[in-house]
C-alpha cells in the first residue's frame, strides 16, 4: 500500500475563473469525495494531496482530466475510455463555440463531468487498496 495519494486535476480556466461548467461539476466532486476519503486515508497514515493545473483555454481537449499519482484515471480502471464531444457548456468562455471537450465513457455511459465512483475507484487503485 502506498502513503501518499496526490491527484492532479487539470482544466481550463485563466486562475480558477471562467472554468467550463463541466470542468467545474468535475472540481466540485473532486472536493466532495476528497472530503470523505481524505480523514480516513490519513488515519491509515497516507497523506492526501490536490494539485490543480490550469490549462490554456485552447487545451479543452485536456481539461477535466485526473491523474492520481500521476496516472490518467483511464489508465488506472478498467473498461474507461477516453472520447470528445462538442462542447455543450451554455457559458462557456474558455471553450469557445467550437471546441471539443474531454468526456469518459464507461459501462455504455459517456461522462461529461467525471462522476464520483470513478473518482473513488481510482484513488483505491492508486493507492493498491483495489
Amino acid at each position: 500500500m502506498k502513503t501518499e495519494l496526490v491527484i492532479e486535476w487539470k482544466h481550463t480556466g485563466r486562475d480558477g475563473e471562467s472554468a467550463c461548467e463541466l470542468c467545474e461539476e468535475t472540481g466540485m466532486t473532486l472536493a466532495a469525495v476528497l472530503a470523505e476519503i481524505s480523514m480516513l486515508l490519513e488515519m491509515e497514515g497516507i497523506d492526501v494531496r490536490l494539485v490543480e493545473t490550469i490549462l490554456e483555454d485552447d487545451a479543452a481537449a485536456e481539461s477535466s482530466s485526473l491523474l492520481f499519482n500521476g496516472v490518467p484515471i483511464e489508465e488506472l480502471l478498467e473498461g474507461v475510455e477516453v472520447t470528445a464531444t462538442s462542447c455543450s457548456c451554455a457559458s462557456c468562455d474558455s471553450c469557445g463555440g467550437d471546441a471539443v471537450c474531454r468526456t469518459l465513457r464507461y459501462n455504455g455511459e459517456e461522462y461529461e463531468a467525471i462522476p464520483p465512483e470513478l473518482i473513488g475507484r481510482a484513488a483505491a487503485k492508486a493507492l493498491e487498496l483495489e
